[in-house]
């Protein structure tokens, strides 16, 4: 079991239970699902820097991603239905927990001017979306074997009925929030 799910039985649901009085464990928020996703403006007409950057995924996470395509033909920016524009791995479980770590320990404290994550950032159900400008700030990625730059999209999905639950949530699990 991770460091981080043990850390959220024993010490953060009794302290969530606490603060907002819930009757039972069992309404306590929880992280559901991390999604990391890239979008990449030429990955249907450069296969090769698709390949790259699915490869750099899955070396952050551990796990195979999928490409992403378009849903439908959007004529303004050039994209029809079906058109691959990126990539996207989901993670849940003990994959996840792990990759909370990894982010809020080691790579996180490698962003360069780093002062913190934005509070109001939650979409008002309590889940949090944050994005990374470079994928060199993991420490799985090669920095010499980089053709292209490109910044990725992190969503941490949680139970939380509401931003203030997932607030405190995510801060408990030791997210390193701005103090405004």
């Amino acid at each position: 079991m991770s460091a981080l799910k043990q850390k959220y039985y024993k010490e953060i649901v009794p302290e969530l239970i606490k603060k907002f009085q819930y009757k039972s464990t069992m309404q306590a928020p929880r992280v559901e699902k991390v999604v990391l996703n890239v979008g990449m403006k030429d990955a249907h007409s450069n296969p090769r820097a698709l390949e790259a950057t699915m490869e750099e995924l899955a070396l952050i996470t551990g796990q195979r991603p999928v490409k992403t395509l378009a849903r439908k033909s959007i004529a303004g920016f050039k994209i029809r239905e079906n058109m691959i524009l990126g990539a996207r791995v989901t993670l849940r479980n003990l994959r996840m927990y792990e990759f909370l770590e990894r982010l809020i320990h080691v790579d996180l404290p490698r962003v360069r001017d780093f002062r913190g994550l934005n509070a109001r950032a939650f979409d008002g159900r309590g889940n949090y979306n944050m994005s990374l400008k470079e994928q060199i700030v993991f420490p799985e990625i090669d920095v010499d074997k980089v053709d292209s730059y490109h910044g990725l999209n992190i969503t941490i999905s949680t139970t939380a009925k509401t931003d203030e639950e997932g607030l405190a949530l995510l801060s408990l699990i030791g997210m390193p929030y701005k103090l405004n």
